[in-house]
């Protein structure tokens, strides 16, 4: 007997988001009607939500490599810019008042199911009051949901000021913090680039700052 598109849906996402909330995400993205992606992982972005002239259907994209609980809140944040798009256009902020109240609106339910972990629960409420623009312009729920990271490592601000670490392939070292980012200079090329504070970085040793 074959399975329906909602059962496939909720299968696959059982191996990316927590079970408890799966048929609730797969109901929100299947009368969307989106097309949602799960992509290799990305180290400028967790997700993102597009729209292209010609296109039949938006596009929500989410990283496959994040944790289940990154990946749940991830999704809720590019479904929220979907239905601000829906209702409102794009002649709106991408983070303003309009995304707001959709974010809130679409994580209401997941929030009063108590399914949550406790931290999680009190840092996704506590960031629910005052919304961000995502999880990661958030730091404290940024830490509380890489505490859930299969291999969590060492992040950017856990090195001493000017550590020299490698990134994607490049070689840096840290600079100040600017709001939730270490402006960071590339060893090779000396241009500044702007490094969150929670990147996963591989300290270069001899180098440690002392």
């Amino acid at each position: 007997m074959s399975i329906s598109k909602r059962e496939q849906f909720i299968e696959t996402l059982n191996r990316f988001a927590p079970e408890a909330f799966t048929e609730y995400l797969t109901d929100l993205i299947l009368s969307a009607k989106v097309k949602f992606k799960i992509v290799p992982g990305r180290s400028t972005k967790l997700g993102d939500f597009r729209v292209k002239s010609g296109e039949e259907k938006p596009t929500i994209t989410v990283n496959g490599d994040l944790n289940k609980f990154s990946f749940l809140v991830t999704a809720i944040h590019e479904l929220a810019h979907l239905e601000a798009f829906r209702d409102h256009g794009l002649r709106i902020q991408a983070h303003g008042i309009e995304w707001k109240q959709a974010y809130r609106r679409l994580m209401e339910p997941i929030l009063v199911s108590k399914e949550l972990p406790l931290d999680i629960e009190k840092a996704l409420w506590k960031n629910f009051t005052n919304t961000k623009a995502s999880s990661c312009t958030d730091i404290q729920l940024s830490r509380t949901l890489k505490q859930y990271d299969k291999s969590p490592g060492t992040t950017l601000e856990e090195i001493p000021h000017k550590s020299r670490f490698h990134l994607n392939g490049k070689s840096f070292e840290k600079g100040l913090l600017r709001r939730s980012r270490y402006l960071c200079t590339e060893l090779k090329t000396g241009k500044p680039y702007l490094v969150h504070a929670l990147a996963t970085v591989e300290l270069i040793e001899k180098y440690e700052h002392k």
